[in-house]
């Protein structure tokens, strides 16, 4: 038996059963028996996402939520290939994918049709709903330094000749490693001349890097002192295994990375895909992300235990130190530098 209710009324009780995060205009057209499609990395994303994204809405809008899990590389691509058909209703993408996505018409730019896009930290309002920042930084064996890594300039030291594993380009790693070189020997993104040179200058490295987890069984080997890493999955491996490993704080920043939500554009689910963003951005998701991740909330209203939040990027004035790049620029030379890479550096 179908019931009819008036636009007020269905309203009210909507009101009644979805938790005061949810925009009242998305909760409105959610229909029970919708189903979401949610691209997603897997692991502990997708087990914190659907214990406080995919669960409350499945219990209080009898809807179902679909996960696609694997890398972004393979749900770009798909993404890109259903243009304006989509088979995802979201998908999680890095912060130069996201931006790209939205100038390429493929996803949604964010708007406050998600009540929580207003505590979210300008950074993380470009090219989808930033939902994680995981910055990329220095990190070392304090065993194999003669002192402190304070400076991105400090792979330079005399102390560190031989000992450097450097990352594989491209990757977010080398990226990082390739961006912050030209910004700190006198380049650009624009100018990327300086970084090639300075960096095969710290020939010959201990090794070359291409994942976490080839790093850390070089670290654990002592095949090397220092590299360039997500400070987020680091701090675990430290805390879990090599108490060794520093993660840096640079005087020049770290390079930003981050995890952006991204609605896709001529989805029919987007009430649906809206309330599922606004609950990974609330405080109880984004503090589970911190505890288990470290990964940093990209929202302002959260409070987090110190000892926690000294962990992490926390704070506008810790925000607007990461240092963000022109990824127009990076993508379209990506090809050249990768090339180059291969020619100068790794070979």
């Amino acid at each position: 038996m179908t019931t009819s209710l008036t636009r007020r009324g269905l309203l009210a009780t909507a009101a009644l059963a979805a938790p005061a995060i949810w925009g009242r205009d998305a909760v409105a057209q959610i229909r029970r028996g919708d189903e979401l499609t949610v691209g997603i990395w897997g692991g502990v994303q997708e087990r914190i996402t659907r214990q406080y994204c995919a669960t409350p809405l499945e219990q209080q809008h009898g809807v179902k939520i679909n996960y696609i899990l694997g890398g972004t590389p393979e749900r770009r691509a798909r993404a890109y290939a259903e243009r304006g058909r989509p088979s995802f209703d979201l998908l999680y993408l890095n912060i130069f994918e996201s931006r790209q996505a939205v100038k390429d018409g493929v996803t949604l730019a964010p708007s406050a049709n998600v009540p929580n896009f207003e505590h979210l930290y300008p950074l993380a309002r470009i090219g989808g709903y930033g939902v994680a920042f995981n910055p990329v930084t220095i990190v070392y064996d304090r065993r194999l330094v003669a002192a402190p890594m304070t400076s991105w300039k400090d792979f330079w030291r005399d102390d560190l000749k031989g000992k450097v594993i450097w990352p594989t380009y491209p990757g977010a790693q080398g990226t990082a490693g390739l961006l912050m070189a030209a910004r700190v020997w006198g380049g650009s993104e624009n100018d990327i001349d300086p970084a090639f040179r300075k960096i095969a200058e710290l020939k010959p490295f201990a090794a070359i890097q291409g994942s976490q987890d080839q790093l850390y069984g070089m670290f654990d080997q002592q095949v090397g002192a220092a590299s360039v890493e997500f400070g987020s999955f680091t701090r675990t491996y430290a805390e879990t295994r090599n108490p060794n490993i520093v993660i840096a704080e640079p005087t020049e920043g770290q390079a930003v990375a981050a995890n952006y939500a991204c609605i896709t554009a001529g989805t029919k689910n987007q009430a649906l895909a809206e309330a599922f963003v606004n609950l990974h951005l609330s405080p109880d998701c984004q503090k589970a992300y911190a505890e288990q991740t470290y990964y940093s909330p990209t929202i302002r209203n959260i409070t987090l235990p110190p000892e926690l939040a000294a962990k992490l990027i926390m704070g506008e004035e810790a925000v607007s130190k990461l240092i963000d790049f022109d990824w127009d620029v990076v993508i379209r030379n990506q090809g050249r530098w990768s090339s180059r890479f291969t020619r100068e550096i790794a070979g």
